[in-house]
């Protein structure tokens, strides 16, 4: 990669760089050659070439890096995920040393509560400047980035050299690397690939391997996109470097919307897997009766609120960063219970169900839904020329499992395959258990972090200069998570919502938009072949997002009716 994102983000300040002052296209298309290999021996561990602040983080929403961060890799420093623990001596807290590559500003607002405590008097007037809403906060502006962890007072000069915020740690190695890849793209997706073969049959089931592939391929792309400027980082950032704002704001909306609906399969998967545990539960208060499914949605809301109105994080880190264990415990609970407990793989399953095949194609597709952390786990790379070996090792694992979770399930339990196997395990068996509480323990801890990005992007719109921005923000969090139980109540089918999500928004996502920004930022380089192959894919996408969107769309109606 031509500039990390650790020396783009390393600006000096000083009276006497004026020579340091360049254009931004000496950068642009600099080393691109045919393979658009851009990597130089600051990937290795050579010297760093000098940068530029990041003018792509002038525009909404500002917060985005950060709040991926978050989201992705908010794990305990001894794991090591997009990071090294040396850093852990910066701080007691967990997130302050998951936030490697932030300002002291961000980490100071993501480790303290939202409604502020009081302060002696005497320094009040030295905190003053930390009063502020979340989204000044995170603002990254190029002159208020230090790299010293002490603030500066306002009076108070910088010293000649002061760098725009410590360097994003580079020290990941590719084992690492593979582990964040697997703890993204293995979540829910893989509980319902069971419930996609019997949708699809399968003959459906190699619609799997081709996103695989697809989604691997976009993700080198993506890559490209990224190593055109040193001042691209994220994935809002190749949008706005492809199409300006609009595509900085459609991806960024897409992005946010997707994570929303993902909240949304949460409160689903919660209330699906306890009132088949507890189907009897039930509550009346005054006229109001609630059945064991809206119980226990309502009572996972009310678990899951208090966690958004955190700052620190760092409590859910360390059951959230086991996003891998959990999914080999639910994995291995389902070849257990086929094989030790003798429920057995009996079921012969149908080769092609093409009137359902749409609901496959979009659960499909949900599987692979990573490309908003891809850059993180990019630019987090010690050996970034190894990103295109890491996307495959992880696709492969993944996929492997993926297949492997659809066999295992639909000859265990054929046509009556629910969106879940979760809920087609019996009850009684230990293994079971295993599999539904690990199931639902895990999304709880993740709800939060899944949901902190949108609410960070909202708080950015609170005008800085309020007095109650705090109360704003436990406003803003607390509507959204609401929003997200009625969306629930209101349409509770979990494998008909994953199949919508799967089909409009990863299509876009995963496979249109890295292609079409591709096609956009290296018009004038664009072989034949590569140009062919990004125009197959985004009619793949197309294709997929139309049919799978109106056959899923077609189902919700017809249940809710």
């Amino acid at each position: 990669m031509k500039n990390s994102v650790s020396e783009r983000s390393f600006h000096i300040e000083s009276g006497g760089d004026d020579d340091d002052d360049v254009n931004n296209d000496e950068y642009v298309g600099e080393g691109i050659g045919d393979n658009y290999d851009v990597s130089d021996s600051s990937s290795d561990g050579g010297s760093p070439r000098r940068s530029m602040p990041n003018s792509y983080n002038t525009s909404w929403p500002q917060s985005y890096r950060q709040s991926i961060d978050m989201y992705s890799s908010v794990t305990p420093p001894t794991i090591g995920f997009l990071g090294t623990p040396t850093l852990s001596r910066l701080s007691n807290s967990f997130i302050t040393s998951s936030f490697k590559g932030h300002t002291p500003e961000i980490i100071s607002s993501l480790i303290k509560p939202l409604i502020p405590t009081s302060k002696p008097e005497e320094d009040e007037q030295q905190q003053q400047p930390h009063r502020r809403s979340s989204h000044s906060l995170l603002r990254p502006p190029i002159r208020s980035r230090r790299s010293s962890s002490r603030k500066l007072l306002p009076d108070e000069k910088p010293p000649s050299a002061v760098s725009h915020g410590p360097p994003i740690s580079r020290n990941c190695s590719y084992g690492q690397a593979v582990l964040n890849g697997i703890n993204v793209l293995c979540g829910v997706g893989i509980l319902s690939t069971p419930y996609a073969v019997k949708e699809g049959g399968w003959i459906g089931l190699s619609i799997l391997v081709v996103f695989a592939i697809l989604s691997w391929y976009t993700g080198i792309l993506l890559k490209h996109c990224i190593d055109s400027e040193p001042e691209i980082e994220t994935y809002p950032d190749v949008g706005q470097a492809a199409f300006g704002t609009a595509g900085r704001l459609t991806i960024s909306i897409i992005l946010y919307v997707e994570l929303y609906a993902c909240c949304v399969e949460y409160i689903i998967l919660e209330s699906d897997n306890l009132s088949s545990l507890f189907p009897n539960a039930h509550l009346t208060i005054g006229g109001l009766y609630m059945n064991s499914y809206v119980l226990f949605a309502v009572m996972t809301t009310l678990t899951v609120l208090p966690t958004v109105w955190l700052r620190d994080l760092s409590i859910l880190s360390y059951i959230s960063a086991g996003g891998v264990v959990a999914s080999i415990l639910v994995v291995g609970s389902l070849f257990w219970v086929g094989l030790v407990d003798k429920v057995g793989f009996t079921n012969r399953g149908t080769p092609l169900n093409l009137s359902s095949l749409p609901i496959a194609i979009g659960l499909y597709g949900y599987c692979y839904s990573g490309h908003a952390v891809f850059p993180n786990i990019y630019s987090s790379l010690k050996k970034q020329n190894q990103f295109p070996s890491v996307l495959f090792t992880t696709f492969a694992i993944c996929t492997v499992m993926f297949a492997g979770v659809a066999v295992m399930g639909y000859t265990m339990f054929g046509e009556s395959t629910q969106s879940q196997f979760t809920l087609n395990l019996p009850h009684n068996l230990v293994a079971s258990k295993v599999a539904v509480w690990t199931t639902v323990v895990n999304p709880l801890t993740k709800y939060a972090l899944t949901l902190t990005p949108m609410a960070l992007s909202l708080e950015e719109l609170i005008p800085g200069n309020q007095s109650k921005t705090h109360l704003y923000a436990i406003l803003i969090r607390t509507v959204l998570v609401i929003s997200t139980l009625f969306v629930a109540l209101s349409i509770p089918f979990f494998g008909l919502v994953m199949s919508f999500i799967g089909s409009l928004f990863t299509m876009l996502v995963t496979l249109i938009f890295p292609c079409a920004c591709f096609l956009s930022i290296h018009r004038t380089k664009v072989t034949l072949l590569q140009g062919s192959l990004c125009v197959l894919i985004i009619a793949i996408g197309v294709l997929s997002s139309v049919v799978g969107t109106i056959s899923s769309l077609s189902r919700i109606i017809h249940n809710l009716n």
